[in-house]
């Protein structure tokens, strides 16, 4: 399943779409030795990207106005990390609660065993999509999802 819009940073992590809809999503994630720590596991940077991305396809998932018209971004994210995440990774996301401007998420990070490494929560805000540097009321508005 391809993502529906461009995210280079995702593109260049090899993030892979599993799942998308009715509020939950799920991807997959093969590190690569570069995307590592000084202790040869995924770096946190990556995992969180990883957590923050799922969370928001999520969240963008259950939007009645669709997938190409808003999106979202972040306003807060917790992560707690469980152990070190090596190998094959799948990221599970999942809208816990939602009104009209904002999304409450939910988002894990399990190993090829199964195993739980990282749990986050996180909100969201949708927003319009605008094009890259459009000024809106002197706020310059840039979707991070």
């Amino acid at each position: 399943m391809k993502f529906s819009v461009h995210i280079p940073f995702v593109e260049l992590l090899g993030f892979e779409l599993i799942e998308y809809g009715a509020g939950e999503a799920q991807i997959a994630y093969a590190a690569q030795p570069e995307h590592g720590n000084s202790f040869g596991v995924v770096h946190g940077g990556a995992t969180m990207t990883l957590l923050d991305v799922v969370m928001a396809h999520a969240a963008r998932s259950a939007h009645p106005d669709g997938m190409t018209e808003i999106g979202v971004v972040t306003i807060e994210m917790k992560t707690s990390f469980m152990q070190a995440s090596r190998g094959a990774l799948l990221s599970k996301g999942r809208l816990i609660h939602r009104t009209a401007t904002m999304a409450f998420t939910e988002g894990t990070v399990c190993d090829a065993e199964g195993r739980v490494c990282s749990h986050a929560t996180g909100t969201f805000k949708y927003v319009k999509r605008l094009a890259v540097g459009r000024s809106v009321n002197a706020l310059q508005v840039i979707s991070t999802d």
